[in-house]
C-alpha cells in the first residue's frame, strides 16, 4: 500500500465517554477501520485483571493486535483508560514505529463528569462510582506530540467532529474492497 494507515488514539478515563465516541468514528468512517477496544481484549479475550502486580499481557497484546491491523493496511481507532503507568512504553513505541499519521485524543473530564456520564449509560457496566473513584486519575497524558484534549464541555458530535477532522479520517477513502468489490457488499446495494 502506498500510502500509510492511520492510528488514532482514544483514551481518558472511565465513563468519559471514549468507546461510545470511537465506535462512532469507526461507524462513520466505514469497512477499513479497525475498532479496538481495551476492556474487550483485555477483559474478554485475556480474561486478564488490570494489575501491574501480575506482570500483565494486555499492554504488549493490545499494541501487538494494533500493530497487526496496521501493517495489513487498515486504519485502527484504539480506545481505553490505557494508564501510562502501564502502556505508555508499549504505546511509545507503537507509535514511534509507525510510519504513518498518528493522532492521540484525551478525554480532559472531572471525576464528577466521569461519574455523571456513567450515570447515563444504558447498559450494565458492573461498577460503581466508589470504583471509578479508585480508578481516576487526573490528565493521564503520554506525551505524544500533537496530544489532543477533549473538553468535558464536548458532547459527542463535537467530539467525533474533531477526531474525524483532525486525524483525516473523515476524508479517507475506504481502505478495503468492501462495498466497491466484495459480492455480498455489492448484493446490498443493487437492492
Amino acid at each position: 500500500m502506498a500510502d500509510h494507515p492511520t492510528l488514532v488514539l482514544i483514551r481518558g478515563n472511565s465513563g468519559s465517554g471514549k468507546t461510545t465516541t470511537a465506535r462512532e468514528v469507526r461507524r462513520r468512517y466505514g469497512r477499513g477501520c479497525a475498532l479496538l477496544e481495551q476492556d474487550h481484549l483485555r477483559r474478554v479475550v485475556l480474561r486478564e485483571h488490570d494489575w501491574t502486580g501480575i506482570g500483565p499481557v494486555a499492554p504488549t497484546f493490545i499494541a501487538a493486535t494494533a500493530r497487526a491491523a496496521l501493517d495489513v493496511g487498515y486504519h485502527v481507532v484504539l480506545e481505553g483508560i490505557l494508564h501510562t503507568e502501564r502502556y505508555a512504553g508499549v504505546l511509545h513505541d507503537l507509535t514511534g514505529r509507525h510510519p504513518g499519521p498518528v493522532h492521540a485524543y484525551y478525554f480532559d473530564l472531572s471525576f464528577e463528569e466521569t461519574v455523571r456520564r456513567h450515570r447515563t449509560l444504558t447498559y450494565e457496566v458492573g461498577f460503581t462510582p466508589e470504583d471509578m473513584r479508585g480508578w481516576y486519575t487526573p490528565r493521564d497524558l503520554l506525551g505524544l506530540p500533537g496530544e489532543r484534549l477533549i473538553p468535558e464541555s464536548a458532547d459527542l458530535e463535537e467530539a467525533v467532529t474533531l477526531i474525524l477532522q483532525t486525524s483525516g479520517l473523515g476524508a479517507a477513502p475506504p481502505r478495503t474492497p468492501c462495498p466497491a468489490r466484495c459480492p455480498h457488499c455489492a448484493a446490498k446495494i443493487q437492492l
